[in-house]
């Protein structure tokens, strides 16, 4: 008897009782000499195991479901990989169910290695090179106590190698942060909101269950991913505590997952925050923080960028074009490739992205003439470069840097001509940010010098209400 075999009676007396009393075909003799058979079995790997059993057998899914007593669906799952035998009484029952020569099973499941109760230890005397030749009944004792203790290592390598998510599961969220990062910088936020909300529940749900180490910490890496990529919506929709609480999870998780980037990328992203809000000063601290995680290559870039320009929105002149000159540098240096670069989108910093940065910085440092030279840059290359690489917020904030020189040049015309893109922006591509600057011009059109001028009016006008 066995503790795998959950029939009254022992392995070879059940089998003759399921062909008496189930009419199941047979797997002919020669389908178990088959080299990638005897291979699949003894790799334990029974979702190839089933299926070549299968087509040579020439069986279908319900036979060998007749024969196993597993279900066809559980079946099907288990040859296409998204589900694992994880139970060793299903081992058995597959095994056994399919009359699996003895040769063949793992030792486990062999008809004299059943029973696996706990065995006594040889009781302790001297040393092995002291003892006798050993006696036929301990030579005996020791061979069963060795089989057991090999079929309980697999069990327990069984259960720590159990996962609740397939290599193919993973590699499918993982192209799903991707599909959304990058769709991000040039998609309507409405529909591409909801994907990430039900991307993320997934992977929490993911987390509650067991999987091995390395699979645990790419999850936590997907999930903290997909809520620092949430923290971004949720500024763009003028939602600060909601970004605040989204980028607390993602730095929870990042810690989690042990991953320098996201760690960086957390902080960078706070820096953002604090940089559109009231706590402009702790900005530049936490690009400090986010350097010590990221002191190289695209990350690096990005948060000298927005040091520099949080910087520069304090009035710090001196410490923003640091920051422009360490931007500069970081620029020549190679990227992690195992960072969150990796996903695309908005988990890059381009080049475009970057001439924007600068010429924020210039701007709210007042050297316009510098600003509009790397807006300008910044909007070519928007506008040249590929269509998933093209944020139309940020191409958008970009012309109002120009609009904010040419406003200040006296220049109203020319505002005019690059304001007017902004004013037709569809309202499903406007953010928040967006909305605040746009204030900002309309704020400069009113200063006194502007009074008589009648193209300034209709210019404050639009911007009021947008």
């Amino acid at each position: 008897m066995s503790q795998y075999n959950d029939e009254d009676r022992c392995t070879t007396c059940a089998r003759a009782r399921f062909l008496d009393t189930r009419l199941q075909r047979r797997v002919p003799d020669t389908v178990w000499q088959h080299p990638e058979v005897r291979s699949a079995i003894a790799a334990w790997d029974f979702g190839r195991a089933s299926r070549l059993i299968r087509e040579r057998a020439k069986l279908r899914q319900d036979d060998m479901a007749r024969m196993t007593g597993l279900s066809q669906g559980f079946l099907s799952m288990l040859e296409a990989g998204t589900r694992r035998l994880t139970s060793l009484d299903k081992v058995a029952r597959f095994l056994n169910g399919m009359e699996t020569p003895d040769a063949l099973l793992p030792p486990p499941f062999r008809d004299h290695h059943a029973v696996l109760k706990p065995l006594p230890l040889p009781h302790p005397g001297p040393s092995a090179v002291d003892l006798p030749v050993a006696t036929g009944e301990q030579t005996t004792d020791l061979y069963e106590l060795a089989t057991q203790a090999a079929a309980q290592s697999l069990q327990f390598a069984e259960a720590a190698t159990r996962s609740n998510v397939s290599a193919v599961e993973l590699e499918g969220l993982e192209s799903r942060i991707t599909r959304i990062a990058t769709d991000y910088v040039h998609a309507p936020l409405y529909p591409l909101f909801h994907d990430l909300l039900s991307t993320r529940d997934q992977l929490f749900s993911l987390l509650s269950g067991h999987q091995p180490p390395g699979q645990t910490r790419e999850l936590y890496l997907l999930a903290g991913t997909s809520c620092l990529l949430l923290a971004h919506a949720s500024q763009n929709l003028g939602d600060q505590d909601a970004a605040v609480a989204q980028l607390q999870t993602a730095g929870t998780l990042a810690e989690h997952a042990d991953h320098d980037d996201l760690r960086a990328w957390v902080k960078g992203t706070a820096a953002l925050i604090a940089e559109w809000s009231t706590h402009r000063h702790a900005a530049f601290d936490y690009t400090q923080q986010a350097i010590r995680f990221a002191p190289v290559g695209e990350t690096l870039v990005r948060t000298a960028a927005i040091g520099a320009r949080a910087a520069a929105r304090v009035g710090d002149r001196t410490t923003a074009l640091a920051a422009l000159k360490e931007l500069e540098q970081a620029r020549e240096q190679r990227t992690d490739p195992n960072g969150l670069t990796r996903f695309g989108g908005l988990l890059t910093f381009p080049e475009a992205k970057q001439e924007y940065y600068i010429g924020g910085t210039y701007a709210l440092l007042g050297d316009h003439k510098r600003a509009e030279q790397h807006a300008a840059a910044a909007i070519y290359l928007y506008e040249m470069g590929p269509k998933e690489q093209r944020s139309y917020g940020d191409e958008a904030l970009a012309r109002l840097d120009i609009v904010t020189a040419r406003i200040a040049a006296g220049e109203i015309e020319g505002a005019g001509e690059q304001l007017q893109p902004i004013l037709e922006l569809p309202v499903d591509r406007r953010i928040r940010q967006l909305g605040d600057a746009v204030q900002g011009v309309a704020t400069l059109l009113e200063e006194p010098r502007f009074t008589r001028s009648r193209v300034a009016r209709e210019l404050a006008d639009a911007t009021r209400d947008y």
